[in-house]
């Protein structure tokens, strides 16, 4: 349904009387993936790694860089604004907080109609019955269309935030970290609530999250991106039980186990995480954990090779154990 190729996503970086471009900030820095029918794919990483503006760009709120974007074979990586307009009935995006993506001042009707308005669907009294249709779908009772969002708990809005984005039957959606600011008892609600509406709908995701034990619950393929690359992808059981790339298993360490009686090393990071202004020539991680092996990196490709069938790990001789980077090096 969704492939992307060495996609780019650099933001200038201005100074000076005359705001002269002197840099550019690579939030999303030669990203190749693809998102199947009916799919979830799960992107994690730490704050600041590139995941949201990736899932921007998929969608063309942001205009990539470079790189292409191609949605059910077309290509929609430079459509400008009259000929995307059609096509975003197919892709929406779930906003991590409902509170800042709701109009405060507008009633929970007119959030949920307004895509109906824009795209010209159906006359008044239709478009009053899908919205209390699609209310019914996300578990709110149709009285709750005249209220505000601000009379909502944070769950409630979520399901308004995802009533709108179901609005005009998308074919697939990003999902940007959508129950990150919401409670432990509240996230399950929603995670449950996207995976029937899934089913339902047969929709595809692309998740967003930071958290791994989420993400684990409704993947089927887990992407793993550090500063602005994807370096480990694969199914999530393989992710989880079998992971390669040292970053991932940095970040699998952090997970919380709720049996107490287990003891599991945890992996601490040295360093800081790069600059993506100025990032390192060679292995950003080997960088920032000052590996020995980082010089050998330096304008060597350190893209993703497949190192069993269906996982795929950065060719990176400092995130890799001995055998892994024998068994990497073989491939060409």
């Amino acid at each position: 349904m969704l492939e992307a190729t060495d996609l780019r996503v650099h933001f200038p970086v201005r100074s000076g009387v005359f705001l002269r471009q002197t840099g550019a900030v690579k939030a999303v820095d030669g990203v190749s993936l693809q998102l199947g029918v009916g799919e979830t794919l799960g992107l994690v990483g730490e704050s600041g790694c590139g995941k949201s503006t990736l899932g921007k760009a998929l969608v063309r709120l942001l205009k990539p860089t470079s790189g292409t974007i191609h949605f059910e074979g077309r290509d929609i990586s430079h459509l400008g604004q009259g000929a995307l307009r059609p096509l975003r009935r197919d892709f929406q995006m779930i906003f991590q907080d409902p509170s800042e993506s709701l109009d405060a001042r507008m009633n929970v009707r007119s959030l949920v109609e307004e895509p109906f308005r824009i795209h010209k669907l159906g006359n008044r009294a239709e478009r009053r019955k899908w919205v209390d249709d699609l209310l019914d779908t996300v578990g709110l009772a149709a009285a709750s269309a005249e209220r505000h969002p601000f009379e909502f708990s944070g769950g409630q809005r979520q399901r308004i935030g995802i009533a709108r984005a179901l609005a005009l039957k998308p074919k697939w959606l990003v999902c940007d970290e959508p129950v990150s600011a919401l409670d432990v008892s509240v996230q399950s609600q929603i995670l449950n609530l996207l995976v029937d509406l899934q089913k339902e709908f047969d929709l595809s995701y692309l998740f967003i999250a930071h958290d791994l034990s989420v993400v684990k619950h409704i993947s089927d393929r887990v992407a793993v991106m550090y500063l602005g690359k994807i370096v480990e992808l694969a199914d999530s059981e393989t992710i989880y039980r079998n992971p390669k790339h040292a970053y991932t298993k940095a970040l699998l360490s952090a997970v919380p186990i709720a049996d107490p009686t287990i003891k599991r090393e945890k992996i601490l990071l040295e360093g800081d995480v790069p600059s993506p202004i100025d990032p390192p020539e060679g292995s950003a991680f080997g960088h920032r954990i000052n590996h020995a092996r980082y010089q050998e990196t330096i304008d060597m490709d350190l893209g993703l090779r497949e190192i069993e069938p269906g996982h795929w790990v950065a060719a990176d001789p400092c995130c890799l154990d001995a055998n892994d980077w024998a068994a990497i090096s073989k491939i060409s």
